[in-house]
Order: structure tokens, then sequence, then C-alpha cells
């Protein structure tokens, strides 16, 4: 496939950026306790107040840990949703107890097997009030860049228009700008431990 010259360049850029972002991410000291507070500036948002149904990404590798913060979730009346990745794509998952899920491949706590074809359980992008997204680096603007795959990519594109996208990172995963191209989606809300970033959105 032939790229322009300006295409590999925003390529080259995005990796430079992601690898800067993952060794920031490795060395964040105190995960657990700064994720608490990003988590908790997360719960406190207005968005989250008036949400119905809320999309949570549970936590892998150095992301910001989110798991600690679904049992009070699933304790709030709200329903709670989490993604779970099928051949490149992500599904959606009504989650109501943390019994729900097991670690499953790449060490990676999922829904469990025999739940999945449940069809209560499933939903879709569009039944989201909010989503949670997780990624590698942004920008105070809410520029986003991920692993590069287009996972959550695919699965924003669905989501209603009027559907609040807000980020969870680490104030050491932002970075002055990230190059975006067209199909790039910016977020609403970047929040980190220090501070709650307005993004452009979608809009």
């Amino acid at each position: 496939m032939n790229t322009s010259p300006q295409a590999d360049d925003t390529y080259a850029q995005k990796q430079k950026i992601r690898k800067a972002a993952h060794e920031n991410r490795r060395n964040q000291p105190d995960k657990d306790s700064v994720s608490e507070a990003i988590v908790q500036s997360f719960m406190s948002l207005p968005e989250y107040a008036s949400a119905g149904t809320v999309m949570f990404y549970i936590d892998v590798r150095d992301e910001a840990r989110t798991r600690h913060a679904l049992p009070a979730a699933l304790a709030s009346g709200k329903r709670i949703v989490i993604p779970y990745c099928v051949d490149g794509e992500l599904e959606l998952f009504h989650l109501e107890s943390m019994e729900e899920l097991e670690v499953g491949m790449y060490k990676i706590l999922e829904p469990k097997a025999e739940l999945r074809e449940v069809a209560a359980k499933r939903l879709q992008p569009q039944d989201l009030d909010l989503i949670m997204v997780p990624g590698v680096a942004f920008d105070r603007s809410g520029g986003r860049t991920g692993h590069g795959k287009g996972y959550y990519d695919k699965l924003l594109e669905h989501a209603r228009t009027d559907t609040p996208l807000v980020a969870l990172a680490f104030e050491c995963q932002m970075f002055p700008e990230i190059p975006c191209e067209s199909h790039d989606i910016y977020m609403d809300k970047v929040v980190t431990e220090s501070s709650v970033y307005p993004g452009r959105g979608r809009g």
C-alpha cells in the first residue's frame, strides 16, 4: 500500500511519541494510588453522574488502573459495560458482578467465555451514555494515540455523537501535540491525576 510522505511522517511521529509514552508510563511511581485519584476524578464528573450506562476499560499492563473501582461502580446502580477483544474487534459486555470475570489471554481480565453468548449481556456502542477510553499518549486538546491497531477507533466510530468520550491517563502520558489524521477521534476530556483537560471532541 502506497502512503504519502505526510502520512509516513505522521506515523513516524506517532511511533516516537508512543515509545516515549510507554517508557514514561512504565516508570510512573505509585501507580495504584495515582490511578485511584484519576478514577475518582472520572467518577466525580457531571458526565458520569448523568450517565445510565457507562463503559469502563479494564487496565492491562501499565495503563491507569481501573479494576479497583469496578465494585463501587457496580454498586452504584449504573449499568456497567466492559469491552473485550474478539478477532480484532471490541465486543461489549454488561458486567453485573466481579465473579463474571476471569483471567484470559495475555493475563487480561475478561468476561467468562460461557457468559459472552448470553443475549442480555451483549450491548452495542449506541447503548453507551459515557465511554472511558484508554490510550498510550494524549495532548491537551484531546488528541489521542493508542497502540496503532485501531480497536477503539472502530468502537468509537459507532458511538452516539452525544456520548462523551473521556480518556484516562497519567500526567506523564501528556504531550504538547499528538499528530492526528482525518480518521482520528478527539476526546471530549482527558483526566489525569492533576487535571481534567477539555478536549475538542468530535464536533
